[in-house]
């Protein structure tokens, strides 16, 4: 689809589905209807058997302005609730999905919208992107998982640092803290980040689904995270991927992995 009155446009390049938010008159605010665009085209990248990884990124120089605070007004306690029931099932889709999504952030990342990167499993930000946990501004505690993904992230003194202060802070910092792995050129986030899912993609899919999928049962405790760890490998150990990559490393050749 790339359709450009869309609020979110999905590309297809080989087995990379590239995610572009495109709700320019507001840098791509979640709104509702995005964000229940999101949703539905995370679940089809991510049951989709021809992709092997997933860029998100945002239309008109910017990533996210976080949540869209013009459609805020009037909302219940109860309303509250029902809003961010939408949220959470975008943030365990990006969890626990199998396959690695990366962000490409340019310009800002505010509020939800830094939460939704780093929800990602990595982060390629521009060198003048910025950062803003700034939730505290209008009254409001940080959503999106944001609580749960930035002490995983950046640890919890740094976490409190930048939710507790809602100050923006550059890519560079944001580097030095956990919250985005690469910083590259300003414009060249997005064609970086989908180098890297090229990257990822020719790797095996089966591997990176149990990795991801044993990162996000963190934190807990060793003796449940080494069960999980048995658990993982038993499966991969039996997998036509193992097979191949195991054949592959000793015949001195690339692998050719099929995800099975």
């Amino acid at each position: 689809m790339t359709d450009q009155t869309s609020l979110l446009l999905d590309e297809r390049d080989g087995p990379v589905r590239v995610l572009t938010m495109n709700f320019t008159q507001r840098r791509n605010a979640l709104a509702v209807p995005l964000r229940i665009e999101l949703i539905a085209a995370m679940e089809a990248a991510l049951a989709d058997a021809d992709c092997r990884a997933i860029v998100l990124t945002g239309a008109g120089g910017h990533f996210s302005s976080g949540g869209d605070i013009s459609g805020m007004e009037g909302v219940t306690g109860p309303g509250g609730r029902e809003r961010l029931k939408l949220v959470h099932r975008l943030v365990r889709l990006m969890v626990t999905g199998e396959k690695p999504i990366i962000a490409a952030v340019e310009g800002y990342a505010a509020g939800a919208g830094l939460a939704l990167a780093a929800l990602c499993d990595l982060v390629v930000a521009a060198r003048d992107a910025r950062f803003q946990c700034s939730f505290n501004k209008i009254g409001l505690v940080p959503d999106f998982g944001a609580a749960w993904i930035l002490p995983l992230r950046m640890g919890l003194g740094r976490a409190k640092y930048v939710m507790l202060r809602g100050k923006a802070f550059g890519a560079e910092e944001a580097e030095r803290w956990g919250l985005a792995e690469a910083v590259v050129e300003p414009g060249a986030a997005r064609a970086e980040a989908v180098a890297l899912a090229h990257e990822l993609a020719g790797l095996s899919p089966l591997s990176n689904g149990f990795s991801k999928a044993l990162l996000a049962r963190m934190p807990r405790d060793l003796d449940e995270m080494l069960k999980a760890e048995a658990d993982a490998q038993a499966v991969l150990f039996t997998s036509e991927d193992f097979d191949e990559g195991r054949r592959a490393f000793l015949e001195k050749r690339a692998p050719q992995f099929s995800g099975r």
